[in-house]
């Protein structure tokens, strides 16, 4: 069916221009307009540098704030379509909730309704052209600009001065194709009317994804006389109802939380729709009164066009709002969340790619969800119970009492849970290097994919481990099961400081004690060499078991090395005052060399829990 869409759409656009050359400056005009959408959005995206996304994970704190965010943004953007693809791209990387997500759509549809009030009151009874043109070209030497917030204003004017053209030719195409044909013939009046007229709004929104292009263009129509005020009503209703189109497939790439926004749009608008179809004659003369109110001229049915707009949509939201507990009930029993399945990515889905604030959130979400799988398994690995490692003030003691096999088939466990999501991880952000975000950005997604890098080798190194810690560890053999208890000990105490590290506030967080991590590993394994020379020496540990243990201790400290590094790119702030103080007093690997010289044979200061935060 896709196939012959195009065809056809391109096929009835010119018959249309054969019968009707004026109907190429109404097209042309739709055409326009719908470009400057296009490039207001753009523009947007360039000059707000992030600001809608952050302003939106702060603005759905409560339904009234999450219903001013939407109206305000609809407002200044003329555009619900991009509210409505921004808050499903935010809710499927879990940074707001569902009421919050339905309030700014609540919101949106009221923001929409400016935009008739802008046509109806200034486009319609003022030359705007005369004002399109300056803007478009001064907007073009904007977009030349290197700056980015120069070429954002850029594309925004050039917006503005598209959306002004399209409407100037608009009108002009209705104005001359009324002299050809009378569309006022094919205007119908009753029940059969509202229904037909409804269902063409909704078609041409959908056909034109954008409910403010249908308005536009039903407002110039109107004030040219080609179809009559009862019909443009039903049209509006119409276009309503079509507008969730662009939701609906914003949604097919989101998770289940995207497709219940969805599908609340699509509740909330046809219910919207319906009422105001059966409250019609109530909604007219509510509207007759209101203009006479403010002193909009009875015959004046574009501006009581924006008026009945209006109207209908704030009816709509005050009509459901006190239904949202029961909406938000309805919508999770329709659209249940599925059961967890820790070896599948969890965030990264196409919904997100959209704006560069959650792509590299839901990334960062993903990296974490890859690290918990590792972590278990590394501990598993290790035959240790990461629940009890973690509930522990003493991981020595835990290391000598696990002894028991744990039922762990870790090749199998790593291909499903680790270079599952590990592939996802890839997958995305080589899709997120073809997206023009900005370099710090960028930079910050490749620094989350090494994350993932290093959290991958680090179990792959406990997979090299597996085997001889089952023969050592599970029943006591002297010497080499006390050897590999010291390096279950050493690695599931980085796990366990890793965890704290994380449960720490980011303003907390150090990266000091990751540099005395890196070298304390360094003279561990310099005085494991010794001590198993001492042992080799004095009988209690052969040469075939030493030199598989030295081989086991070097898959160890590598596994540690990437754990550490792992959660240094992972934690710490790269941008803040602070990390730029602890880049300079951080050590390079001379310094550790040194440290490991001095420390060696000697003891460490001890760098528990109160080594996390920063120093005062």
């Amino acid at each position: 069916m896709k196939r012959f869409y195009l065809p056809a759409a391109i096929s009835a656009l010119l018959l249309a221009f054969w019968f009707s050359p004026d109907a190429q400056e109404i097209a042309a005009g739709v055409a326009i307009f719908l470009f400057g959408m296009l490039m207001l959005e753009e523009g947007f995206k360039l000059f707000g540098g992030g600001a809608l996304e952050r302003v939106l994970e702060r603005a759905t704190a409560s339904t009234p704030r999450a219903i001013s965010f939407g109206v305000l943004s609809t407002t200044l953007l003329q555009s619900s379509s991009l509210v409505s693809i921004v808050t499903i791209s935010f809710l499927s990387a879990g940074l707001i909730s569902l009421i919050g997500g339905v309030g700014i759509i609540f919101g949106a549809n009221i923001g929409t309704t400016t935009g008739a009030w802008l046509v109806a009151g200034l486009g319609l009874k003022v030359n705007i052209a005369a004002y399109a043109m300056p803007m478009i070209a001064i907007s073009v030497v904007l977009v030349f600009q290197k700056a980015k917030p120069l070429r954002g204003i850029g594309y925004a004017l050039a917006g503005l001065g598209f959306l002004f053209l399209g409407i100037h030719y608009m009108k002009e195409g209705f104005d001359a194709f009324k002299d050809q044909i009378d569309l006022t013939r094919f205007a119908l009046s009753g029940l059969l009317g509202l229904f037909v007229y409804s269902l063409i709004g909704t078609a041409a929104t959908v056909v034109m994804q954008s409910s403010h292009a249908t308005m536009v263009l039903i407002l110039t129509a109107l004030s040219a006389s080609q179809i009559s005020y009862e019909n443009a009503l039903a049209l509006a209703i119409g276009a309503n109802i079509g507008t969730t189109i662009t939701a609906i497939i914003g949604s097919l790439g989101a998770n289940f939380q995207g497709k219940r926004l969805a599908l609340a749009h699509l509740i909330f608008n046809m219910s919207t729709a319906i009422v105001a179809l059966l409250l019609i004659v109530p909604l007219r003369e509510a509207v007759d009164w209101i203009s006479d109110a403010v002193g909009i001229a009875s015959a004046d049915y574009a501006m009581k066009l924006a008026v009945f707009h209006t109207i209908f949509n704030v009816l709509g939201v005050a009509l459901m709002l006190p239904l949202l507990s029961r909406l938000i009930t309805f919508l999770e029993n329709r659209i249940p969340e599925a059961m967890p399945d820790v070896s599948r990515p969890r965030y990264l889905n196409e919904a997100v790619d959209e704006f560069p604030q959650t792509l590299e959130i839901a990334l960062r979400k993903e990296v974490s969800h890859l690290y918990e799988n590792a972590a278990e398994l590394i501990l598993h690995g290790l035959n240790l119970h990461r629940d009890e490692v973690f509930a522990t003030e003493d991981v020595a003691e835990v290391v000598r009492k696990s002894r028991s096999p744990l039922d762990l088939d870790l090749n199998e466990a790593y291909e499903r849970r680790v270079k599952t999501l590990y592939s996802g991880i890839v997958e995305f952000t080589s899709r997120a290097g073809d997206k023009q975000v900005a370099p710090e950005i960028a930079e910050r997604i490749y620094i989350l994919r090494d994350v993932a890098s290093n959290i991958v080798q680090a179990v792959k190194s406990i997979k090299h481990l597996r085997k001889n810690i089952l023969r050592y560890t599970v029943r006591p053999q002297g010497a080499p099961t006390e050897l590999y208890d010291e390096l279950r000990t050493q690695i599931a105490r980085i796990a366990v400081e890793i965890r704290k590290l994380d449960q720490t506030e980011p303003d907390d967080r150090s990266a000091l004690w990751l540099d005395q991590e890196r070298a304390r590993i360094e003279v561990d394994a310099q005085s494991t060499s010794r001590r198993v020379d001492a042992l080799i020496r004095m009988g209690a540990l052969t040469p075939a078991a030493a030199t598989s243990f030295m081989n086991d201790s070097g898959y160890a400290f590598d596994a540690m090395h990437d754990l550490i590094e792992a959660a240094r790119n992972f934690f710490i702030e790269r941008d803040s005052a602070m990390a730029e103080v602890e880049r300079i007093l951080s050590l390079d690997q001379e310094e550790i060399d040194e440290a490991v010289t001095d420390r060696a044979g000697g003891t460490r200061p001890h760098t528990g829990p109160e080594s996390i935060t920063k120093p005062s």
